[in-house]
């Protein structure tokens, strides 16, 4: 399966300097993405168009090949298909349990009691949450946090996930677990986009890096063609 950006532009209502400017792009199933770009760049404007939530103002955007329709019917198939875990768990945390979380997007699937708790239990051990469900979210650590909000992401199987910086915050030790899951995702055949700031992460962990700067794709490639010295320089003098 494909995801695909064909010219887009993105412009939020007020502004007049377009958030996404033209970007052409296709990510396909099981590839592990860097996304970087000084903050204002585009990253997360992407993400919420990959997923529905912004709706392109010129462009289109393919899933598999065929045109996002942006009904209910047209964006439910699309959020089935594409996630999107935000840089702040909060955000994203609405219900009193982590289990309860967790099994809002199956149910909202249509998914049946039986057949929604089956993938919360998956989910759950998945995310290393298998302990913590019957865990209040407001008493979770941020670590924990961030996986509930992964695991409620990925308990309605995507085929791609975007993460907007998800181990920005955490300790190093907890890091390295959201790391692990989302590696072990992509194994299984989802696309990982992963929004950061951390060259030394975008270059071990990413097999291709995508660089937006003021909206367009500024460079990409393998994180050898990408990340030299003299672009680096070039990154902190933008």
């Amino acid at each position: 399966m494909r995801l695909t950006f064909i010219d887009v532009h993105v412009i939020y209502p007020g502004l007049e300097i377009p958030a996404l400017n033209g970007v052409n792009l296709e990510i396909m199933t099981g590839e592990r993405i860097a996304l970087v770009g000084r903050n204002g760049s585009g990253k997360s404007t992407l993400m919420l168009t990959a997923n529905g939530i912004l709706r392109p103002r010129q462009g289109a955007l393919l899933l598999d090949g065929q045109p996002v329709r942006y009904d209910r019917s047209g964006l439910r198939e699309l959020r089935r298909n594409v996630g999107v875990v935000f840089q702040n768990p909060d955000d994203q945390l609405f219900s009193a349990s982590v289990y309860q979380d967790i099994s809002l997007g199956p149910l909202n699937l249509g998914l049946s009691h039986s057949e929604a708790r089956d993938r919360v239990l998956q989910t759950a051990e998945f995310c290393g949450l298998s302990n913590l469900l019957e865990r209040p979210t407001h008493a979770l650590s941020g670590g924990e946090k961030t996986r509930a909000a992964l695991a409620g992401v990925l308990a309605m199987s995507p085929r791609f996930l975007f993460a907007d910086e998800v181990t920005n915050s955490l300790d190093p030790w907890m890091r390295q677990q959201v790391l692990e899951i989302l590696e072990r995702l992509a194994d299984s055949g989802c696309a990982v986009i992963l929004a950061t700031h951390d060259w030394p992460l975008a270059s071990a962990w990413a097999q291709r890096i995508i660089w937006l700067e003021g909206g367009s794709i500024f460079r990409q490639g393998k994180p050898a063609e990408v990340i030299t010295a003299h672009n680096i320089d070039t990154f902190k003098s933008r």
